[in-house]
């Protein structure tokens, strides 16, 4: 018997073909011709096959293919070829546009007539080549795959990364070297030794790759504390040449800055005008320049220029101000409104200097309650108050005479663990002795030496003094050698008390 399939035809009974084309996986019934002419006619299949490369998987298996199962070897291979290809034949002639259960249904009446015995298996086989494709069964689903073979890359040591420095040296040099404070101080200081006929753009041309802007701002500070206001200016001119240096706000307050602290700046004839027209930072420059040079009059007036036009300024030039001012007792009125004014900012942000120097102008004028405020604002800003703002603290409660109240700060700077210095020894020293504690003003004197702090004049009196109050003669000899060690000289008055306790005691 031939085989029931063929890359070219199938030859049933006499007179009829069946073809079989592999590309197309058609079926074709030629009835009455041959395969190569004729009609053609039968069931088409849905799935197209290409040919086309094989996967991996089916070109190199991991394991050989299994042999055909028993029932299928004898259907496909098998015996009488002959009978089963007439057989087959008869079948397709019979109901060659039938269905597949008409061909079951064939195939059982040939069993019955004991022709031939097909199984149900190869009746499946048969009918689902006009079906489509056979489905495969899925793999092995949690196959382990080899892992990947090492690349040359990785089979090198790891090294080191390369340091931007060694890459870039150029680039890295020029933006560390533009904001560096040791730098442009350099800078300023070559220009103060340029001869007087020469210009600064001998030595500005020479650094000008390395600068950016706001770098020369420090350079001419700098030559403002060198007493150089005409170099400072030529600075200023010779920046706002360069394009990528100027317009920069920051180098024009500078240059305000030190020129009006060096009487070198010309007072605009119509503040009104000015205020208008400047930036607040320049206006603030301004101000600045005229405190530090001691014209507190055009400060006072710029202040109110600038109040009027409704350019506040910032509360740090309030600060300045309130201290210049404080010293003089004929203006205390102006501090008091200065204070007042300060008081109704709602954007008060003082530095700790700002804020401990408006509180030891308050101490001065005996507004205690304002040190108390400020203390108390300052710390609820989240800041941290330094030694000096304890200092100053415990003074203004000493000079109001609240001893406890000033004993309850020294204990809280004892446990914010805030090291004393020496104004801060002394201050505390005289609060012991206003209370009488004898033993706390030992204590503390002592850890004033052992601090490596030597005690002044005014500290060895106030000892001497207490020592007196109780009698202990002993201890205010040892005092008097270490005032004498120190190259002071007991003042007659504490003399004459320290003489009148010995005749006593004799």
């Amino acid at each position: 018997m031939a085989r029931l399939f063929s890359s070219l035809s199938i030859s049933t009974v006499s007179g009829i073909g069946f073809s079989w084309d592999e590309r197309y996986m058609r079926a074709q019934f030629v009835p009455g011709l041959s395969n190569k002419d004729g009609m053609k006619f039968g069931v088409q299949c849905n799935v197209r096959v290409h040919h086309r490369k094989l996967p991996k998987n089916l070109r190199y298996p991991r394991r050989a293919e299994l042999p055909p199962e028993p029932q299928m070897s004898r259907f496909l291979n098998g015996g009488n070829s002959g009978t089963e290809q007439s057989e087959m034949g008869t079948v397709l002639d019979e109901e060659p546009e039938g269905s597949d259960d008409g061909f079951l249904a064939d195939g059982i009446e040939g069993e019955e007539e004991g022709d031939i015995v097909w199984d149900t298996d190869e009746i499946e086989v048969i009918s689902s080549l006009f079906r489509g494709r056979i489905p495969q069964k899925p793999g092995k689903l949690n196959r382990e795959r080899p892992h990947p073979l090492p690349l040359p890359y990785k089979l090198r040591p790891m090294g080191l990364p390369t340091t931007k420095r060694h890459v870039r040296a150029g680039s890295s040099l020029s933006k560390q070297v533009y904001k560096n404070p040791d730098f442009l101080i350099s800078i300023a200081r070559e220009i103060r030794n340029l001869p007087l006929e020469d210009d600064v753009s001998s030595v500005l041309n020479k650094w000008a790759r390395f600068l950016r802007k706001a770098s020369l701002s420090l350079t001419i500070r700098e030559l403002g504390h060198m007493g150089l206001p005409e170099r400072a200016l030529q600075t200023f001119f010779w920046t706002q040449k360069q394009p990528y240096l100027f317009p920069d706000d920051r180098i024009l307050v500078s240059t305000v800055e030190v020129l009006a602290r060096n009487h070198k700046l010309k007072v605009p004839f119509s503040l009104e005008k000015f205020t208008g027209l400047a930036s607040r930072s320049v206006i603030e420059a301004l101000a600045r320049g005229f405190i530090r040079r001691g014209s507190l009059s055009l400060a006072w007036k710029l202040l109110l220029v600038s109040k009027d036009s409704k350019r506040m300024l910032g509360p740090s030039i309030y600060a300045k101000l309130i201290l210049e001012l404080g010293k003089n007792p004929d203006k205390h009125s102006l501090v008091l409104a200065l204070l007042e004014e300060l008081g109704e900012r709602e954007d008060l942000k003082l530095s700790h200097q700002d804020c401990t120097a408006v509180m030891k102008v308050c101490i001065r004028l005996g507004k205690f309650e304002i040190v108390e405020s400020l203390f108390n604002w300052y710390k609820q800003a989240g800041n941290s108050p330094s030694v000096v703002m304890y200092t100053t603290l415990i003074h203004s409660r000493y000079t109001e005479k609240k001893y406890r109240e000033a004993l309850a700060v020294v204990w809280e700077m004892e446990a914010s663990d805030c090291l004393f210095d020496l104004p801060a020894y002394r201050v505390v020293i005289k609060l012991f002795i206003a209370l009488n504690d004898l033993s706390r003003t030992r204590r503390y004197f002592s850890k004033l030496k052992e601090a490596g702090f030597s005690p002044t004049y005014d500290i060895y009196r106030d000892m001497l003094k207490v020592y007196m109050f109780f009698r202990r003669l002993a201890m205010c000899r040892e005092v008097c050698r270490e005032l004498e060690m120190a190259g002071f000289k007991l003042d007659k008055e504490t003399s004459s008390k320290l003489l009148q306790l010995e005749k006593e005691n004799r």
